[in-house]
């Protein structure tokens, strides 16, 4: 099993942990190098560094970039980034200023499907305002008794089709990948099988055309193993990551507990084929 986990999120974005806990969990559960990939925000990392150096683990700056791609909302990890980097920060701002008017358009959908006053509800779940997203009104319609657990809200109504759904405008691929790359990180694919599965899903033939674009615009890693891939997932992914001459990653995309695919760490070891992510980054 290895003990590096390079996708997991705080309270910055959507976890339920502040970066000091969320830090303090990997380490009792043996992590001995980690990342922090808060969503289209890095104000979580400094924290967590320096609780991570205090722990003797190594710490890698990261983040989780929304993108829309075609049709598809796509999420691309950037590894080992440069956090002040102007454009990086100022285009994760750009990415987040939107949220605020989609939480409103999502609590008005809500009401017309007959689930009112949510609004209020989700923002208590939001540590960070400026990061309101779905699994804040996931976690507040879990409360107030709709659903039984964050992933049926998903299903029954805040998944693309569903009555609380509105769609949004994300970074587009190519200035996601260029503000990590610019940033001196790698730009990785997040759980690509995610993208491949559901009502909306992408077929493998637009999968392939994702890898190809994603490798020529200059992304470099794609995550294999990842908590929501399955065991034949992480032998596709190995395959695709040799075809498109990409590097591996792994990430437990830990966002609490009891509301995670995966706890931190731990993970399974990559395929054998894999050329792994973090020999470009860490200290062996």
């Amino acid at each position: 099993m290895l003990d590096y986990d390079f996708h997991c999120h705080s309270n910055i974005s959507d976890g339920t942990l502040t970066p000091t806990e969320l830090v303090q969990r990997a380490a009792g559960r043996g992590v001995k190098a980690m990342a922090l990939t808060d969503h289209d925000d890095v104000d979580g990392l400094d924290e967590a560094r320096a609780v991570a150096e205090s722990l003797g683990m190594q710490f890698i700056n990261g983040v989780e970039i929304s993108v829309s791609w075609r049709s598809h909302t796509l999420h691309i990890v950037g590894l080992n980034v440069d956090h002040h980097y102007p454009p990086l920060v100022e285009g994760l701002s750009g990415v987040r200023s939107g949220r605020g008017a989609r939480a409103q358009k999502m609590s008005d959908e809500l009401a017309k499907a007959g689930v009112g006053g949510v609004l209020a509800g989700a923002y208590k779940y939001a540590s960070n305002p400026n990061m309101i997203g779905r699994t804040h009104f996931a976690r507040y319609l879990v409360e107030s008794g709709q659903c039984k657990d964050v992933k049926s809200v998903f299903n029954r109504y805040l998944a693309k089709g569903k009555p609380g759904y509105v769609p949004h405008q994300w970074a587009n691929l190519a200035d996601a990948i260029s503000w990590i790359n610019g940033a001196g990180g790698v730009a990785v694919l997040a759980h690509p099988g995610r993208y491949m599965v559901g009502k909306h899903s992408m077929g493998k033939k637009t999968m392939l055309e994702l890898l190809a674009e994603f490798a020529e615009l200059g992304g470099r890693a794609v995550e294999v193993v990842t908590g929501s891939h399955t065991q034949e997932q992480y032998a596709e992914f190995a395959r695709y990551a040799e075809q498109f001459n990409l590097l591996s990653s792994v990430g437990s995309d830990f966002h609490g507990p009891q509301e995670s695919y995966r706890d931190l760490g731990r993970l399974p070891d990559l395929p054998l084929i894999c050329r792994p992510v973090w020999q470009l980054f860490l200290v062996q």
